[in-house]
C-alpha cells in the first residue's frame, strides 16, 4: 500500500506553514512537484524553498509533474474541467506507480487549502477509484482569503450575516442580491470591474503572504479602473498572478 499525503502549504509565505503540516512533510520520501512551465517558476521555487527550509532528513526525493494545460471552457464548462482532471490523475497515477515503493509515502504540495477552490482532492478521488491501492490523508494550510482579511484588518463576515465565496466566472453574472459581504477567488477577467459599483467596497490583494504583495481597498468606483491597471502591469511583471479580492456592500444611508 502507497501513500499519499496532501499538504495545505499556504498563500506563499513560509511562515504560514503549520506544525502538523511541517510534520507530515517529514513523513514523506517522495515530493511530487507540479511544473506548469517558466511562467509559473517562481511558484516551483516557493516549494522548493519551504522543503529546504522544513525538511530535516535529506533522503527525500522530488518528482516533477508536467501539469496538461486546461483546454478552453467555451460553452462546455464542466466537460472541459472533468477531461482536465482525468488526464491530471492518469499522470499521477503513473508516477505514484513508478516513483514509489510499496510501504513508501508520497506528498502533493497544494497552495492555500486543498479543500477551498483546489481540484487535488477530486482528482485524488478518481486515482484511488482507478483501484490504485493507495491510503491518503489531507493536512489544511492557511487560505489567501485568510490572508487577505488579515492583511485588511477586517472580517470576512459583518455582525450575525453570511459570507459567500465564489468565482469570477459566476460573479459575472452580477452581485448577488441576497448577499452583502463575496469574496471572490479565480477571476482571471477582473469580473469586478464590470458590476454596478454603488455602495460596494473592495479589498483586493495579489501575491498574498509573498515579498510581492500588493493590496489596495477602497470604494469599487473609485479602485476598479486602478485595480485592472495594477493587476495587469503585476502579471506583465511576473509572468502569473494570483489574486482575491473581498466585495461588501455599504449599508443603505
Amino acid at each position: 500500500m502507497r501513500n499519499i499525503l496532501i499538504i495545505g502549504i499556504g498563500a506563499g509565505n513560509p511562515d504560514h506553514m503549520t506544525i502538523e503540516a511541517i510534520a507530515a512533510l517529514n513523513r514523506a520520501d517522495v515530493l511530487f512537484i507540479p511544473d506548469k512551465g517558466e511562467e509559473k517558476a517562481a511558484l516551483r521555487a516557493l516549494r522548493e524553498g519551504i522543503c529546504a527550509r522544513f525538511i530535516r532528513s535529506p533522503d527525500y526525493r522530488t518528482v516533477p509533474v508536467d501539469i496538461p494545460r486546461r483546454g478552453e471552457a467555451g460553452s462546455d464548462y464542466h466537460g472541459v474541467v472533468d477531461d482536465w482532471h482525468e488526464r491530471i490523475a492518469t499522470r499521477y497515477r503513473a508516477l505514484f506507480e513508478a516513483q514509489l515503493a510499496a510501504g513508501q509515502t508520497g506528498a502533493l504540495l497544494v497552495w492555500g487549502d486543498p479543500a477551498l477552490y483546489d481540484s487535488t482532492l477530486r482528482i485524488m478521488e478518481r486515482v484511488v477509484a482507478s483501484g490504485l491501492p493507495i491510503d491518503w490523508q489531507v493536512y489544511p494550510g492557511i487560505s489567501s482569503v485568510q490572508v487577505l482579511a488579515a492583511r485588511h484588518r477586517i472580517p470576512l463576515n459583518t455582525i450575525g450575516a453570511p459570507i459567500l465565496i465564489t468565482t469570477g466566472r459566476r460573479l459575472a453574472a452580477g452581485f448577488p442580491a441576497d448577499q452583502d459581504s463575496v469574496v471572490v477567488m479565480l477571476d482571471g477577467e477582473q469580473a469586478f470591474a464590470r458590476l454596478d459599483p454603488d455602495r460596494l467596497d473592495i479589498y483586493w490583494g495579489a501575491y498574498l503572504g509573498t515579498p510581492d504583495e500588493i493590496l489596495l481597498a477602497g470604494p469599487l468606483s473609485e479602485l476598479s479602473a486602478e485595480i485592472v491597471s495594477v493587476r495587469a502591469a503585476a502579471r506583465a511583471r511576473h509572468g502569473w498572478i494570483m489574486d482575491t479580492y473581498l466585495l461588501r456592500r455599504r449599508p443603505a444611508a
